[in-house]
């Protein structure tokens, strides 16, 4: 029988998955390639005809229009689409292609498009590419857009579970169908801490990113094995591989079972230190896929994803009515809400930003609040009249001076007497806090302290800016480093200025997911740390088993190290020992590993 072929790559989120795989596009002429059966190949012919079909009638209906609105003169560019949909030569290549290399219809038409392109540059240079020979390819820009619509569409009809496989992970991979259908996402291309790498890790999806030709190598439908630990997928895994793979997700569920048995109980350390265990949500429905007992609360609910699945900006009550859920269903546990985060690559569909050339560093966050105030006053307001309701904080993101923190307490306190004046119940004392994620803020953080009740850290871009390394960049991916001494001075240097000052500091950003990282907050001074519902167990089973003392010797180890291997070194050294603590203590139960050779290896790398 033939052996299951491994490939490694680099982890991106935690977790077994084995599954059927389904292979999407990430961007528009980046159409996705994968392997077709013999058998197969005839469907994939009948996709391309049914694709040209609506294309062409799209076309025809345009130019119908055109002409009836402005003239026949006007309308006869879609005569020409019409006649190149209708060319048997390019259709021929098409066939040709699906027919010999055994390809998916969406690669061989880009493999079309492709050469089209790269013969007229030849003939005529960037002139000729940059306006003819656009329109010679759009109408097969099309086909390849209905392709890729329809196979979503049939993809949304059925109910089966699937790997997500792509080009490069994005959040529109990750979000390509109901989170209940994906079983995990493994990519080509793509930055462990990338947007697309935060989502995956909030849904709980095991990710491997960086695997070579790796699309080449699939065929739709294919079984694969994900191990998200380990960094591996393994390709057509035999009975035997399949049954081993099996009783490893087992033991996986019966560890998490263990876990959550004594989730609910507080994190407390065993010399009697309290730690504040929260948790990032994105939506409403996200309250129901974790038992809101095993939280102290919500460490960040990021609001903009409200908005992003809405057609046009929602209105203030129906920010409120949210809002208000989400502080009913915590039950008197606090929640904090980070007002409107968008720009970069949070887009709204109803609201265009203009194109910049760096917008990490451009025009988002409270940047677009305060410019557009309308936005922040209706979100103020409904926020405000939500926080009669339990226990609200507000988070401002993107905070990178004094001024800016000043203006939206005169936005703030303005429509909160407002409110009042108009009968509407407010909360005696809504708290209103900074998010840490500029290096200004690291610098400025006593001065912001005087005018912040608290600040959050959010380390994905705290990371990014320090470092001047785009997450996002595939490129320079592996310079973004959260182990970087650089990342840890700034953390320690928060967390004393909160401490000195009498104010709440916590840690909202993907690093405090790792419980050997959050305990090295806690040492630090960090009051809590808000993470994805998944890591709130391990984190807090570990705070159990450590007393206050270790975790400062933790923290002080790990800001004593320069360079990023001895960071690294100083966590592993601390899982290490909170693993043999356990197999002293517990008679060889260890709740922090399964029993087996790849999470061994794992817990020894320290990754």
């Amino acid at each position: 029988m033939a052996q299951m072929r491994t490939v490694k790559g680099v982890a991106v989120a935690p977790g077994l998955a084995i599954g059927p795989v389904h292979v999407v596009h990430a961007a528009r002429d980046a159409a996705p390639t994968w392997s077709v059966p013999e058998e197969d190949v005839p469907r994939e012919l009948s996709r391309l005809h049914a694709a040209i079909r609506e294309t062409s009638g799209a076309i025809e209906q345009q130019q119908k229009l055109v002409a009836q609105q402005l003239g026949e003169r006007d309308a006869s560019i879609f005569g020409l689409h019409k006649l190149m949909l209708g060319d048997p030569v390019a259709l021929k290549e098409v066939e040709t292609t699906i027919r010999e290399q055994r390809i998916n219809a969406e690669a061989a038409v880009q493999h079309m498009v492709d050469r089209v392109l790269s013969s007229l540059a030849g003939d005529g240079g960037d002139r000729v590419r940059g306006s003819w020979s656009q329109e010679l390819i759009d109408p097969w820009r099309r086909v390849l857009d209905a392709l890729m619509r329809t196979d979503k569409i049939e993809m949304e009809k059925e109910s089966e579970q699937v790997v997500i496989a792509a080009a490069e992970l994005t959040p529109q991979v990750v979000t390509f169908l109901e989170r209940s259908r994906v079983l995990a996402v493994v990519c080509e291309t793509g930055g462990r801490y990338s947007h697309g790498a935060v989502l995956a890790r909030s849904f709980g999806f095991p990710c491997v990113v960086g695997l070579p030709n790796l699309l080449s190598r699939l065929e739709q439908g294919m079984r694969v094995c994900v191990d998200g630990d380990a960094a591996t997928v393994g390709l057509r895994p035999a009975s035997e591989d399949v049954d081993r793979f099996l009783a490893r997700i087992e033991r996986r569920k019966a560890r998490q079972k263990k876990l959550a048995l004594h989730a609910g109980e507080p994190a407390v350390t065993t010399d009697g230190h309290a730690f504040a265990t929260q948790v990032n949500i994105e939506s409403v429905r996200d309250l129901d896929a974790f038992p809101f007992n095993h939280c102290d609360g919500v460490g960040l609910l990021r609001t903009e994803f409200m908005y992003m699945e809405r057609p046009q900006f929602p209105s203030e009550e129906e920010q409120y009515r949210l809002y208000r859920r989400v502080l009913e269903r915590m039950g008197g546990r606090p929640v904090t809400l980070r007002t409107l985060d968008i720009g970069n690559d949070k887009q709204l569909p109803y609201f265009k930003t203009p194109k910049e050339a760096n917008p990490a560093l451009g025009w988002r966050g409270l940047r677009i609040s305060l410019e557009w105030q309308d936005l922040l006053r209706v979100q103020l307001r409904a926020a405000l009249r939500a926080s009669a309701h339990g226990p609200l904080r507000v988070l401002l993101p993107m905070v990178s001076s004094l001024e800016e923190v000043q203006e939206v307490h005169r936005v703030f306190n303005g429509g909160t007497k407002q409110l009042r004046d108009q009968g509407f119940e407010v909360a005696a004392d809504v708290p209103v806090g900074v998010m840490v994620e500029v290096p200004s803020a690291v610098f400025a953080i006593e001065q912001l302290l005087l005018e912040a009740d608290f600040v959050s850290v959010g380390t994905n871009d705290l990371v990014q800016y320090l470092l001047a390394v785009d997450r996002d960049n595939p490129r320079v991916a592996r310079l973004y480093d959260p182990h970087n001494p650089a990342v840890f001075a700034a953390l320690a240097h928060v967390a004393r200025a909160a401490r000195a000052a009498g104010k709440q500091a916590s840690v909202c950003g993907e690093m405090a997911g790792d419980y050997a990282t959050a305990l090295a907050l806690l040492g630090m001074g960090f009051h809590s740390v808000s993470v994805v519902p998944t890591m709130l167990p391990e984190i807090k089973y570990a705070v159990r088993e450590t007393s206050f003392v270790e975790a400062k010797e933790i923290a002080r180890a790990a800001c004593s190290q320069s360079t990023a291997e001895g960071v690294r070194g100083v966590l592993a050294a601390a899982r290490e020992r909170l693993h043999q603590k356990q197999l002293s203590d517990r008679n060889g139960d260890d709740a922090f590993a399964e029993s087996d050779v790849a999470t061994d290896d794992i817990r020894r790398e320290g990754r």
